[in-house]
């Protein structure tokens, strides 16, 4: 799975892929999904189990659930694609990334079915980013708007239920939070230091022959980052030194 070209199987499952754009997209279902925090509370608690760089390996693999629906529906998945290859390469080294800056002033509405959803799941990744690069202790309770929206617009629900719950699983056994929440404190001084965490692979997500192990999962990841565009991402510096 050395570049996003190829459809992971499971999304093509879910039925993703070409599928008329019938999701329900109300006032309602707008707002639960831009303040999705109350009501959720299970995946909330499910989605702090895992450490740093697990979280933002799932925000790439969540977003390309979303990038995958919408292909072929709007140009703004071109941009989604750099914004997941970035993510890949901000795991492996975060300072040869640039922030995922997204409407800054927040003037484009969310209330358009295709661009509408698209928005909210940026934004969402935007927030990951940002907590990502503070070293912040809350940063996985961004991915729930994120889950949650994914789930929504997949045609086969109970397919991406399964695959998020195996994933869970998986994450949580492999690539568990390094710290308690009992006594955290929540300040924005408060800093983690996600460098000596183990990095992560697409084919974790997405590849039911991988084995797992630390040196595949960085010879997967180091295969990925090396056939991709550099020059053509706005989002990776490679100029940069690795840290």
């Amino acid at each position: 799975m050395r570049n996003l070209n190829n459809v992971p199987a499971i999304i093509l499952e879910a039925k993703s892929i070409g599928h008329p754009i019938n999701f329900k997209w109300t006032k309602k279902k707008i707002d639960q999904l831009l303040d999705p925090i109350e009501g959720n509370d299970a995946l909330e608690s499910v989605l702090m189990q895992i450490n740093h760089k697990a979280s933002v390996g799932l925000t790439a693999a969540l977003l390309e659930w979303v990038y995958w629906r919408f292909t072929g529906y709007t140009q703004f998945t071109i941009d989604t694609q750099k914004r997941i290859e970035a993510l890949w390469c901000s795991i492996n080294d975060r300072e040869q990334t640039n922030p995922l800056l997204f409407d800054c002033d927040l003037d484009i509405p969310a209330n358009g079915l295709v661009n509408g959803a698209l928005w909210i799941a940026l934004m969402n990744v935007r927030m990951v980013d940002v907590k990502y690069r503070k070293g912040s202790y809350l940063l996985q309770s961004e991915l729930v708007g994120l889950a949650l929206l994914a789930r929504h617009v997949t045609p086969k629900k109970k397919t991406f239920d399964k695959w998020f719950e195996k994933t869970i699983a998986e994450l949580i056994r492999l690539y568990p939070c390094q710290y308690s929440y009992d006594n955290l404190d929540e300040t924005d001084e408060a800093v983690y230091d996600s460098s000596n965490e183990p990095v992560l692979c697409r084919e974790l997500f997405f590849d039911a022959e991988f084995k797992y192990s630390v040196e595949a999962s960085e010879n997967a990841i180091h295969n990925f980052i090396d056939n991709l565009d550099i020059k053509a991402n706005p989002f990776l510096d490679f100029s940069r030194k690795a840290s």
